[in-house]
Order: C-alpha cells, then sequence, then structure tokens
C-alpha cells in the first residue's frame, strides 16, 4: 500500500516531528518560508517524484498543528 501527503505550508511550524517520526523519510524540510517565518515540511513524493509513503499517518498523528493530511492510494 501506498500513501501520499498533503501538508499545509501555512499552518507548519517546522516542529520536526513528522520528519524524524517518519519510518520511510517521506518527509524533508524545505528551503521555502511561510508567512510566519518557519522553513516548512514537505512531502518528498511531490508532482509524482518516487515515494516510500506507506500512508501510515503517524505524521498526521504527531502534528501538534494539524497541518498534515494522509490518503492512501
Amino acid at each position: 500500500m501506498q500513501g501520499r501527503i498533503t501538508i499545509d505550508g501555512e499552518r507548519c511550524k517546522a516542529c520536526l516531528f513528522c520528519i524524524e517520526l517518519c519510518p520511510k523519510k517521506s518527509i524533508s524540510l524545505s528551503e521555502e518560508l511561510n508567512l510566519k517565518g518557519y522553513f516548512i515540511a514537505v512531502f518528498d513524493g511531490v508532482d509524482g517524484g518516487p515515494t516510500e509513503c506507506n500512508g501510515c499517518g503517524t505524521c498526521a498523528l504527531m502534528c501538534p498543528e494539524v497541518a498534515i493530511e494522509v490518503v492512501r492510494v
């Protein structure tokens, strides 16, 4: 099973929980800043790129800002 992650960049505060707890390491920190001045987390499988995401949902459960949505495909 594979998953796809959507991260709301304006809600992200770069706590890094999602990055550190992702078992497949499918999330990384962007060089892009949001309006609050935080570097945002991004899903590495954006634009159809290869990803190891299995849709476990750990990132969404751990996000204190509720900025992550996981869809299993």
